[in-house]
């Protein structure tokens, strides 16, 4: 915004944030798509949250997480892990409801 505002002397207009936003969309929006996906697949009843609190324990599942909050972006790029975290996931759902 600062730079949009040639450092102070003009206004910012709904361009310059329609930029913004654009860019911020593009570079976090993965991250808040993952968000929403857990949070619809694992909010929705106690037994859901029940096999999130079991993923938990999953050491993938936590260096994926500080990973992905160190880089500020969604972390996972092992497709190996990721798929035997969709099969740890599924079985849990079923285990627990």
């Amino acid at each position: 915004i600062v730079t949009r505002t040639e450092m102070g002397t003009r206004m910012v207009d709904d361009r310059d944030l329609f930029d913004y936003i654009n860019k911020f969309d593009a570079q976090y929006g993965p991250t808040y798509i993952v968000l929403d996906l857990l949070q619809k697949l694992f909010y929705t009843s106690d037994a859901a949250r029940e096999s999130f609190v079991d993923l938990c324990e999953e050491r993938y599942v936590q260096e994926v997480t500080f990973d992905s909050y160190l880089y500020k972006t969604v972390q996972g790029n092992n497709p190996i892990g990721d798929i035997a975290l969709l099969g740890k996931t599924l079985s849990s759902l079923v285990k627990n409801n």
